[in-house]
């Protein structure tokens, strides 16, 4: 119940926190172009809360459903405007106006990015070296030429300081279709290159396990299989186990490091285990049960135990990517415009048939990553909603009637035919364009679905 709620939570903080600035964007550059904005609404349906500003007139609201939001303007369209305030209506600007206005929302969303990106860069992202671990035998990255223990340094001419960012470039590179170029610095020093076709990389984006679907695995530390801390009330402390005590055997077979112990543990839930263990040079014998725990649709065994960590154990592993302020902004701006372009692909790609739409996310994916994101800390949060809000700017660009992009569209013919589509040609526009965005939102909760039961 804690999880759901906390995951609830970071979906309502990050929707609110993007819808916000997304309406914003319309709401401030209406104000300073001379347009008078009636309402200000952050979600949908009932108001929570709501105040009207003293000066301007408008009305703030904090809407139940925060799944949008929207400005309302001063339009003779929609009601009948006072005589003395027909300057300040939306439908009397001039086109270029009314365009800024429609643009800002967007506008306001790529800013966001940015902005979260340069925080990103000045604070720190630390991620994980790209080392490689483990090369499948028959594999893509066999055939290339991976081995183990290679430190991947560049991907097509872009630094990869972390694995993050060595599988964003092999997936820009997938959906631009062209070969990766993949720089490496071997066991022995030396800088070499490895090639991924195409058509290798063009199937990245469609697996949750992009360098497994290459057969890369990572390197990881190899941490001893010592306890460093025993859960209250568990099977690990009822059977006797104490901090410092090092495994050495499990049923007879010797325990090489903690990884090995855990994966025996998870496959026999509920079994009775015999121990050997070293405690302050003493082998003693215990006996313990795991408890059978669901995990991901599937049981699980736990003892309640975890691994003791030196102080270096993942020094060798760890990267840090930081920037001063001024750097931080040029790499902001770099990698907002970036993830715009790859973003922009995929939906292309995705339209023509050449993407799979498996890479749409609905309402409960993205809720889940929020969770997960919130959880690890501040700076993966704010990854987080950078991403989210460029994707919002995307998606918000396109001709759809009824999203940002449509009226963009409208205004495009207006400016070639020298005056507005008819009334009837954009009702009939707004019914296909809501005809699109329901169904996009049903295939999307869809397949959320499907990955949920999956």
């Amino acid at each position: 119940m804690d999880s759901f709620l906390f995951t609830a939570a970071a979906f309502v903080v990050a929707l609110g926190v993007l819808i916000t600035v997304h309406e914003f964007g319309h709401f401030w550059v209406a104000r300073r172009l001379g347009v008078k904005v009636l309402r200000f609404s952050v979600g949908f349906g009932r108001p929570l809360w709501r105040r009207r500003g003293v000066r301007d007139g408008t009305e703030y609201v904090l809407a139940a459903i925060p799944l949008g939001g929207y400005v309302k303007m001063l339009d003779e369209r929609e009601g009948d405007v006072p005589e003395a305030e027909v300057h300040r209506a939306f439908n009397r600007q001039s086109l270029p106006v009314r365009s800024a206005i429609v643009a800002a929302g967007p506008a306001f969303n790529f800013a966001f990015a940015i902005l979260a990106y340069w925080l990103v860069f000045v604070i720190g992202d630390v991620g994980t070296r790209p080392l490689v671990g483990q090369v499948n035998d028959g594999s893509p990255a066999a055939a290339a030429g991976f081995q183990p223990g290679d430190l991947v340094r560049r991907v097509n001419g872009e630094e990869t300081p972390t694995w993050e960012l060595v599988v964003y470039e092999l997936l820009s590179a997938g959906v631009a279709q062209v070969p990766a170029d993949v720089e490496v610095v071997g066991d022995g020093g030396y800088v070499e290159r490895r090639q991924l076709p195409p058509d290798v990389l063009h199937r990245l984006a469609e697996e949750r396990d992009a360098l497994g679907v290459l057969g890369i695995k990572p390197d990881r530390p190899t941490l001893p299989a010592v306890i460093g801390e025993v859960v209250a009330g568990e099977s690990a402390e009822r059977a006797g186990l104490r901090v410092g005590d090092r495994l050495l055997a499990v049923d007879g077979q010797p325990i090489r490091d903690w990884r090995e112990w855990v994966e025996y543990v998870q496959a026999r839930p509920g079994e009775r285990l015999r121990v050997d263990v070293d405690r302050g040079g003493e082998r003693l014998g215990l006996s313990i049960v795991p408890a059978a725990v669901e995990r991901a649709g599937s049981v699980t065994g736990r003892i309640g135990a975890g691994v003791a960590i030196g102080d270096d154990a993942f020094e060798r592993y760890r990267a840090e990517v930081r920037y001063g302020p001024v750097k931080a902004l040029g790499a902001a701006v770099h990698k907002t415009w970036d993830l715009s372009a790859l973003t922009l692909k995929v939906v292309w790609k995705m339209l023509v048939g050449e993407a799979s739409v498996n890479n749409l996310s609905g309402p409960i994916t993205i809720a889940q990553t929020a969770g997960k994101s919130a959880s690890v800390g501040f700076v993966h949060f704010l990854k987080f909603l950078a991403l989210v809000s460029v994707s919002l700017a995307v998606l918000n660009l396109l001709p759809i009637p009824v999203l940002d992009g449509g009226h963009l569209a409208y205004f495009a013919i207006e400016a070639i035919k020298g005056g507005p589509l008819s009334e009837s040609a954009q009702l009939v526009g707004q019914r296909i364009g809501l005809a699109i965005l329901f169904g996009l939102m049903a295939l999307a909760l869809y397949l959320d679905l499907a990955r949920l039961l999956a």
